[in-house]
């Protein structure tokens, strides 16, 4: 293969892998339910891989290689487009595609401010303190999450509809003069239309949202929503199962019920900042 990765740089790496695997399918003379049968899996999930909606692992890979053989194609690639993905680590980079491809992201933030509007120095004071990361790799995490938030530069970024429980506001990370320049930064980023920033306030005596932190994704094309659940590193996970998802979803509205306007929020911001200085 002489081009590995996708010149058109609107082509998300999960459409492209399953662009290659349709190219394939096609030049080998199977059909979708062929091709299935011999992997095997089942129809609906090669063609959610075809079209892009799912993504698929390195064993699906190495099973759709074999099935339409073309050697390690299918393999080469997909560690091709997860290096150019690196350093995000190999399990959430299916959650970047849909991060980048979303309309609207509902997030709920129970622990620290979301990654998305972090700012560089509050991304280094946590990442830096991950154990077992050596100094090249947080840095190399610190700019992957700043590349994450080119997102909200595009000419149409998504809406994002965030709630940050009150007791990020209070939890030192890094030192006074991080925590003054990431609030004035969330300050910033709340007067942007597209984004909608409400406090959770600590009198609102709400518990829905202390089981941890998720990220409900609208994605185009029809596809259906997606989610991010966080806990602890081991437990982080992406959800795509419609119940669990759709569960998420009302979760979110509900905490939203419970948070203050984002007039009174971006209030509270600011008095909150002013005492880390």
């Amino acid at each position: 293969m002489t081009e590995i990765l996708p010149a058109d740089l609107t082509v998300t790496p999960r459409h492209y892998f399953g662009q290659e695997v349709r190219r394939l399918r096609s030049a080998a003379g199977f059909s979708q339910k062929q091709l299935a049968k011999q992997v095997p899996v089942s129809v609906s999930h090669l063609s959610m891989i075809e079209t892009g909606t799912r993504p698929a692992n390195h064993h699906t890979a190495e099973k759709l290689d074999a099935a339409l053989d073309s050697g390690t194609t299918l393999v080469d690639l997909l560690n091709a487009l997860e290096k150019a993905n690196s350093p995000v680590p190999r399990w959430f980079r299916p959650w970047v595609e849909f991060e980048r491809e979303a309309e609207a992201l509902h997030i709920w933030e129970l622990s620290v401010f979301p990654g998305l509007l972090q700012t560089e120095d509050y991304a280094r004071a946590l990442l830096s303190r991950e154990p077992d990361v050596d100094h090249d790799q947080a840095e190399g995490h610190v700019a992957a999450r700043l590349h994450r938030q080119t997102i909200l530069d595009r000419l149409r970024p998504p809406m994002l509809w965030v709630v940050i429980d009150e007791g990020v506001l209070h939890r030192p990370v890094g030192s006074p003069e991080i925590m003054f320049a990431q609030l004035n930064h969330l300050l910033k980023m709340g007067e942007r239309l597209n984004i909608s920033l409400q406090i959770l306030p600590y009198n609102a005596y709400s518990v829905l949202g202390l089981l941890g932190t998720f990220t409900v994704a609208e994605l185009p094309r029809g596809a259906s929503p997606m989610a991010y659940v966080e806990s602890q590193p081991a437990g982080n996970r992406i959800i795509e199962r419609a119940p669990e998802v759709r569960g998420l979803t009302f979760r979110h509205g509900v905490i939203r019920t419970d948070a203050i306007s984002r007039r009174e929020s971006l209030h509270m911001i600011k008095e909150k900042a002013e005492l880390w200085t």
